[in-house]
Formats: structure tokens, sequence, C-alpha cells
């Protein structure tokens, strides 16, 4: 009489009950998915690498925080931490990141330069920055966006509107909502410099055709691609066709660099209400 084989034996996947995944390399380090436990997957193998993700903010704790929550996301991965803009500059490029988390108020080097340097380093050209701000009236958020920031989030924000945020913006999308954006840049924007309305278009709108104009102030507005087209009877994909253009046109580089250039312009005026 034969008998079977014993069966091979049985590996347990990992308790996600256990415990809090890991919080992140020390800074200047890598390491695998702290979601999953396991190296981040071959783009070859047709499954998307996860977003690496570098938290900036002068409070470890803050910092803990963020970084628990980021690498809870099975489509992220926490590859450094600093404490300064300084460090977040240097760890952007180390690091290999695809996008920082940046707080705006931190020591050494505010996120504001931070930003400026990061979008200036031709080596990171991929990499984007989320500002996070304590409030939406933060005066410096406006200097963030100008600096090549590509979205601003409050803190006490809700943590799974965080992590769409990141994908958001990891995508080359920017993070600006209607409200906010318009109340924002009416409060801290330096309207008495903008062109009144009515009065010939600056050098850089100059350049614009009259339905460029249209799709940027809609833009400016807050709206996306699909709300554009559907507003002025385009297609989707010609209302893609023409933000890329005004961008290459005003040597924006995203979105959000747009709304400053429709606003600042005087294209766009805000409420100030």
């Amino acid at each position: 009489m034969t008998t079977a084989p014993d069966p091979a034996p049985r590996t347990s996947p990992a308790d996600p009950a256990s415990g809090p995944a890991p919080v992140g390399p020390a800074p200047g380090t890598t390491s695998p998915d702290p979601a999953s436990g396991t190296t981040p997957p071959d783009p070859a193998s047709g499954t998307a690498a996860p977003i690496r993700v570098l938290l900036a903010d002068d409070q470890r704790l803050v910092r803990s925080a963020f970084a628990m929550l980021v690498s809870s996301a099975r489509d992220m991965n926490v590859v450094g931490q600093a404490g300064t803009g300084r460090e977040a500059v240097e760890l952007a490029r180390t690091a290999r990141a695809d996008l920082v988390v940046m707080d705006i108020r931190m020591p050494d080097l505010d996120g504001i330069e931070a930003t400026r340097r990061i979008a200036a380093d031709e080596d990171l050209a991929g990499v984007r920055v989320l500002v996070l701000t304590t409030y939406d009236t933060d005066e410096h958020i406006v200097e963030a966006l100008r600096a090549g920031a590509s979205g601003f989030l409050v803190k006490d924000t809700r943590p799974a509107e965080l992590l769409d945020a990141i994908r958001t913006v990891a995508a080359g999308e920017s993070l600006l909502s209607p409200g906010p954006t318009a109340r924002l840049i009416a409060r801290v924007l330096r309207l008495p410099d903008a062109p009144p309305p009515g009065a010939p278009a600056p050098a850089a709108l100059a350049a614009l055709s009259e339905r460029e104009r249209q799709v940027l102030a809609l833009v400016a507005r807050g709206l996306n691609n699909a709300e554009a087209a559907q507003t002025l009877g385009l297609s989707p994909l010609t209302t893609k066709t023409h933000v890329s253009r005004i961008m290459g046109k005003l040597g924006a580089r995203d979105r959000a660099q747009l709304v400053i250039a429709a606003y600042e312009s005087g294209l766009v005026t805000p409420s100030r209400s």
C-alpha cells in the first residue's frame, strides 16, 4: 500500500493585527515596503511600484504618525524622514523619492525654500511636493505654489484624505479644490499689484489663444479636464491638449502654477468675501 506524500508545509500570512507597520527607515536609507514587508514589485511584472514617499516635518511625533499612516497603504512606501528643509532636499535625491510631504515651517531651511530647490533641480524633475500647513489661510502657501509645490493640505485633514492626496499628486495632478483655492488666493495674493479687469493681457497671456484663455480661467477656478470640457462643449482629450499647450507656453510645472499665473495676471479675479 502506498501512502500519499506529506503535504507541503503551510505558511501563514502576516497577521495584520500583530502590531503597527514599521515607521520607516532612518533618514538617507531605504527599506522594503513597510506595508507588506516585501520589496517593491518589479515594474516589469505589470504591477505598479509603490509610491516612494518622503516625509518632512520638524516634529518627530508628527512624522512618526504620518509614517505609520502612509505605511498602512499597500501602494506607498516611506523611503525617508527629514526634520529640516535641507534634509528634505538631500533625501529627495538620495532616497529617490517620488513625492515629498512637506511642512512649511521647519528650521535650517523652511519648506518653501526646500520646495524651490527641489523644483529647480533637473535631477529631481519627477519629484512632486505636497505642502502641509496648519491652516488653509497660511500666507505662505501661495509662495509654496509659486516655488513649485503641486498642492497643499491642512494637517487636520482625515487620514484617508491624506492618502488620496498623495496618490493624486504622485499621479501628476494638482491638489487644488475650487473653494479653498479661491479663498486662499483671495486672501493672500497681492491683488493691488495685479492688472485691473479689462487691462491689456500681460505678455505671457498674449501668447495664448482665446480658447486657451478660456481653458486657463476654468483651471484657475479649480475645474478638472472633464468639467472644463463639459463647460466649453469640448472633448476631455481636446481640453487636456489645451492644458498641456498652456503649460508649455507659460512655462508652468503643473496645474498649480497655472492657477497662480491666472490670478496674478488678472485673467481671473478672486472674490474678496
